[in-house]
């Protein structure tokens, strides 16, 4: 039967929208309507609210406000990053290979380079160094990965970059890291940043890409010439305004959460492991970021114990996709060397700012069960 109450443990998929940033999209949506490129008042306030959403958010990642670049969100900021980089200087796109489908599969199509990652998922650093060169133009690593939640070593990273590929540019992905990570210290060392609102209590459909003076990008998208000619077509003026009411939320909040959120997601992972037998916590606890708990259970498919969380009130995912029933494993456990029947049985369990006690209790009197009821009937 069906749970009444819904422990939503997806908040690396979307968090919910927090008040402040609904409180911010509300006079734009019915009194601040107008165009922001328009000339007339109501034109002019609405560009002044997009003008201060771009200082908040300059503030939040560290660089000026005229280097922020406002997207739809984290996919076409990871594009604009990778594509635009490389049809502006041409040469050779280099990123790990645990990026984020939207930084992965545009450097293959480029024919790209892509880097081994180590058994806990971060990048392998020697291979790198000996993926670059002065062909290299771009080279993305993400912050925090979306599967596992492991903190990359950017700095590191940037100075592998600057030594061996000075021609090139460092974009790295901080959608995952905003809302638990100093995106503005850990990141400083990029030229590129991109990160999206719906992962840290903002609206879906709107993020930002720093772009660092001096950094030339082509643009992806032609017209109107917004956002310094890279990025045209009408600002989503109600979206930016809530996206920086969110950041402010986070800049305020990050280390209260992160700590909460820590002890929450211990207890969550460590019952689980108590629990239930032959189950692997994946890469190393200690570099992941706060919210998440990635395990992979043997003898289980993904999918079929997502539907009994389902049912019984918990959100979650899996790090492999499911097409027409045939189980797909993910590329990032791949990468990280697991063989492909336990990454089929993987589970992320993402908390966020709205996860509380409760839920966590619930998932650890769900998880155990379910787990049992699979291997019982041999769904494996």
């Amino acid at each position: 039967m069906a749970s009444d109450s819904i422990a939503y443990l997806d908040n690396a998929a979307s968090t919910p929208l927090c008040v402040e940033a609904a409180e911010a999209m509300a006079p734009l949506h019915r009194e601040l309507y107008a165009n922001p490129t328009g000339a007339h008042r109501m034109a002019r306030d609405t560009r002044r609210k997009i003008d201060d959403a771009r200082d908040v958010m300059a503030e939040a990642l560290g660089s000026e406000p005229g280097e922020i670049v406002f997207t739809g969100g984290g996919t076409e900021g990871d594009n604009m990053a990778v594509v635009g980089r490389h049809m502006q200087a041409g040469g050779v796109t280099v990123c790990s290979a645990i990026e984020h489908h939207a930084v992965l599969e545009p450097v293959e199509h480029l024919g790209g380079r892509v880097v081994a990652v180590d058994a806990a998922g971060v990048i392998d650093l020697e291979a790198l160094a000996a993926a670059l060169d002065d062909d290299v133009t771009v080279v993305s690593v993400m912050l925090a990965n979306n599967e596992t939640g492991m903190v990359q070593p950017l700095a590191q990273v940037a100075e592998a970059v600057r030594s061996a590929a000075p021609q090139a540019v460092l974009h790295t992905d901080a959608v995952q890291a905003f809302p638990w990570l100093d995106v503005a210290s850990l990141a400083a060392c990029a030229d590129l940043i991109s990160v999206s609102a719906h992962k840290f209590g903002g609206p879906k459909g709107v993020g930002a890409l720093v772009v660092r003076d001096g950094v030339e990008l082509s643009p992806l998208l032609l017209g109107g010439g917004q956002e310094r000619g890279l990025r045209s077509g009408t600002h989503n003026a109600a979206g930016i305004a809530g996206m920086a009411a969110a950041a402010e939320v986070v800049l305020k909040s990050r280390a209260e959460q992160v700590e909460r959120l820590a002890r929450l997601r211990d207890r969550l992972a460590d019952g689980i492991l108590a629990a239930v037998p032959s189950t692997v916590e994946t890469g190393q606890r200690s570099g992941k970021v706060a919210g998440s708990a990635h395990l992979c259970f043997e003898g289980i498919e993904s999918e079929a114990l997502l539907f009994l969380l389902e049912d019984a009130g918990v959100y979650a995912s899996a790090a492999s996709s499911c097409s027409s029933g045939a189980q797909d494993p993910s590329h990032v456990l791949a990468a990280m060397g697991y063989d492909r029947m336990l990454a089929g049985g993987s589970l992320r369990l993402s908390l966020g700012y709205e996860t509380a006690d409760a839920d966590v209790d619930q998932a650890l009197a769900v998880i155990p069960d379910a787990v049992a009821r699979l291997r019982a009937y041999g769904t494996g």
